[in-house]
């Protein structure tokens, strides 16, 4: 006797892709982007009846309407870019670096400490020097701490790292009711204001030429280091599997902690950029939520220090736009935000369709005997 059974197929299967042609893939990227802007149209007309152009002409205005705002907007670019070219190599390697707030922080204390203790006692390129080495160190210092305790000990880098941002936070806070200028005010103030000892020097004319150059600088270099150096492929073999690694005879600890202190180092030094290039004071504020953001430059660039670059400018562009346009119609902040939200949204709703294809139900029924 035989029996038939049938198999009913699911509506629909999501399967990963073994690959994607990429203008395919930037093809996708584009047609979120477009469906962003349409979908954000439809709530700034529904919500606040404004007309969508205006709006996005608003957007552009606040990041690129005149010349400071321009240069603003590549200054707060390039910060991001830095931390996330410091996160790549331990993302890459899947050590999941969440300290990078923490390691900016660190960096920007002992910049601001000896912008305070050496400014106008030295020249300025010997200051700046010693800053960048000191900034590269303590970044490096902090990174190695949760690295060494992973590789040893195996313990949770993600909960470390994040718990040693509390504690940068704390030593930034004393270290500003140390210095604050003047007292009582819980601030440090403008250091050397005055003399400008341990400030970035203008670059082609700019105030923050120097900025864009030190960034790119790393950028390019970081590009090279994780295609083409042993220590880059050895990165991409750990975070790929562990086991492989150790297979093929490389020191998962030593490649761990290694990475760990690069990475830690790149996010010192971009503490450094922020206080001797930008701010010249140091605060809880002075990441400003940047070492989170930059998570999500990392992982949409895929690693690629390049593409940061776009992403950097994009996600720098949409708060500078978010903020004009809050003050130029009145807006809240909420209405603003949901805005650059929904374009995050298919941003990063695009990744799926990169990595995954939809298969949809072929409408036939299989029968086994």
């Amino acid at each position: 006797m035989n029996t038939v059974t049938q198999n009913q197929e699911p509506l629909l299967r999501i399967a990963k892709r073994d690959g994607i042609p990429r203008p395919k893939a930037y093809a996708i990227r584009a047609a979120a982007v477009v469906l962003s802007l349409v979908v954000s149209g439809i709530f700034i007309f529904t919500v606040t009846k404004l007309n969508p152009i205006q709006v996005y002409e608003a957007i552009f205005d606040g990041a690129f309407g005149t010349s400071r705002r321009s240069w603003v907007t590549i200054r707060d670019t390039m910060m991001l870019l830095c931390i996330g070219v410091g996160l790549a190599p331990a993302f890459k390697m899947k050590f999941w670096n969440i300290g990078a707030e923490g390691q900016v922080l660190i960096g920007g204390i002992v910049t601001a400490g000896l912008m305070r203790t050496l400014g106008g006692s030295i020249p300025t390129p010997a200051l700046l020097t010693i800053m960048a080495l000191v900034s590269l160190a303590a970044g490096c210092l902090w990174g190695v701490i949760p690295a060494a305790f992973k590789a040893c000990w195996n313990t949770n880098e993600t909960l470390f790292t994040l718990m040693m941002n509390y504690v940068a936070i704390q030593l930034t806070s004393y270290c500003v009711a140390l210095w604050e200028n003047p007292k009582g005010s819980n601030t440090v103030g403008v250091i050397n204001q005055a003399t400008k000892a341990g400030w970035f020097p203008s670059v082609f004319g700019q105030a923050y030429g120097l900025n864009v150059l030190l960034v790119m600088v790393l950028t390019i270099g970081m590009y090279i280091y994780l295609k083409y150096s042993k220590q880059g492929y050895e990165i991409t073999v750990v975070g790929d599997s562990e086991n492989t690694a150790r297979y093929a005879g490389i020191s998962v600890k030593k490649v761990t902690i290694r990475t760990m202190a690069i990475s830690g180092a790149i996010c010192g030094l971009a503490g450094f950029i922020a206080v001797s290039g930008a701010s010249h004071t140091i605060s809880t504020s002075t990441a400003g939520g940047r070492g989170f953001t930059a998570i999500i430059v990392a992982w949409l660039a895929q690693f690629n220090t390049f593409v940061m670059i776009l992403i950097s400018l994009l996600l720098v562009f949409l708060q500078k736009g978010a903020i004009q346009i809050a003050s130029q119609f009145n807006l809240n902040d909420y209405a603003s935000n949901i805005i650059t939200g929904i374009i995050l949204f298919f941003i990063l709703g695009s990744e799926f369709f990169i990595n995954y294809r939809v298969i949809l139900r072929n409408g036939k029924e299989g029968e086994r005997k």
